[in-house]
């Protein structure tokens, strides 16, 4: 037994390191996010026969994310906000620490699909921009693309606006049509602070998605598109949070969205399901 186990345990070296060559020789000849998608999988198969193999990767390692966690001041299940930059490929990870939110991480958006601009209808392959919320029922850590969150779209915004499209998610693996997608290792983090979160009591964990950084650079240069006024609306809220570091409570009040928990009741409140 002794000689058998070591044999089979390099055989399983070979098959990821093989599995790691290939994804590399795919990003070479064609993208790089089908690369990370195939070292991603790769990863994951191994790890069902090997998981100390798999974990040299670091998927899956609670106790290392609460110890950069405890060095950064934050503890596990702080309420936790996430702001996505589709432009600049950005997500970034923010953590409550006493009355506001601090940054935790930023993470590389390993691949979206569409074009700068809202979703607008099922099959468009358009990743979401605007406000969402995140809950419980969104989770799903048995995704065929390792950790996902589901968006929440379409919300109140979105449905007042005859919008319509599902599944849109936040996931691992590096593919997306309409989605936006990590790395297996970026989705791990962002996925177990995101439940920690809510199953520590956090009602919800909002996600802002804006279409660039909102800054007056950015917003002259595409002054001329046709959702230039959407942005506009979104710089508002980004702003708030800018000013004070706490998300602001969203509405959709008609068809824009507002900043005011004091809303009228013919506004709805962007919600978690």
């Amino acid at each position: 037994m002794g000689r058998i186990f070591p044999a089979v345990m390099r055989r399983k070296l070979v098959i990821l390191i093989l599995l790691v060559a290939v994804a590399g020789a795919v990003g070479l000849l064609a993208k790089p996010e089908l690369a990370y998608s195939l070292r991603d999988r790769g990863v994951r198969l191994v790890g069902r026969f090997a998981p100390g193999l798999a974990a040299r990767w670091r998927l899956g390692d609670e106790a290392a994310l609460e110890a950069r966690l405890a060095e950064r001041g934050f503890a596990p299940g702080s309420e936790a906000f996430i702001r996505i930059f589709k432009a600049e490929r950005r997500l970034e990870l923010w953590l409550r620490r006493g009355a506001a939110f601090a940054l935790f991480q930023t993470y590389d958006i390993c691949n979206w699909s569409g074009d700068l601009g809202p979703k607008l209808k099922e099959g468009d392959g358009q990743a979401p921009e605007g406000f969402y919320a995140v809950g419980l029922k969104q989770l799903n850590p048995r995704s065929a693309y390792y950790r996902a969150f589901d968006l929440g779209f379409p919300n109140a915004y979105d449905r007042a606006h005859g919008r319509s499209g599902s599944l849109l998610m936040v996931h691992g693996d590096c593919l997306s049509i309409g989605c936006y997608a990590m790395t297996d290792k970026g989705i791990d983090d962002i996925y177990r602070v995101v439940e920690t979160a809510l199953r520590k009591g956090q009602p919800e964990v909002p996600v802002h998605v804006f279409p660039f950084r909102m800054t007056d650079a950015n917003l002259s240069r595409f002054s001329g598109s046709r959702w230039a006024s959407f942005w506009l609306n979104l710089k508002q809220g980004h702003d708030m949070f800018e000013a004070t570091h706490r998300p602001p409570a969203v509405h959709a009040c008609g068809t824009a969205y507002a900043f005011d928990a004091t809303q009228s009741s013919t506004c709805d409140p962007i919600r978690a399901w």
